[in-house]
């Protein structure tokens, strides 16, 4: 039996995309990979990010946002960044780890009523969702 793949997700709070895409991809994969997500300044689970998850059936209320810096001596098959590049710099992961950047606008962002901001982290849920199938796909996992 072959390891399991071991990903780490960066953005930089590990407030929302990577926590999202750390839910999502554990659960696409059947818990067949190792997922991990961590922000270069993290601070705390957006709880719209809770709320977007819950809505497909994800459960992430426990997850705790991570520094990078925690998993700097760890190995990863794959190390995925997930932040908007046109706004914000990006976490830089060093090791052979494969790289590839998603750039995923900030649902925290956004700002007007609940339904808005909510609005937006499902539009960022499905896309992150959408990207992850594709990857899996590719790479015939």
């Amino acid at each position: 039996m072959k390891p399991k793949l071991r990903v780490l997700i960066l953005c930089t709070a590990n407030s929302a995309r990577s926590q999202m895409g750390e839910g999502l991809l554990r659960t696409l994969s059947q818990n067949q990979i190792d997922v991990y997500s961590a922000g270069t300044t993290p601070s705390q689970v957006n709880p719209y990010a809770v709320l977007a998850m819950a809505d497909v059936g994800i459960d992430i209320r426990n997850h705790t946002s991570k520094s990078l810096n925690q998993f700097m001596h760890q190995e990863f098959d794959y190390v995925i960044t997930v932040c908007d590049n046109a706004a914000e710099t990006c976490p830089v992961f060093p090791g052979p780890a494969k790289r590839i950047h998603w750039s995923f606008p900030d649902p925290a962002a956004v700002e007007g009523s609940h339904e808005e901001k909510l609005a937006a982290f499902v539009r960022v849920r499905d896309a992150i969702e959408e990207q992850f199938r594709l990857w899996l796909a590719e790479t015939n996992f």
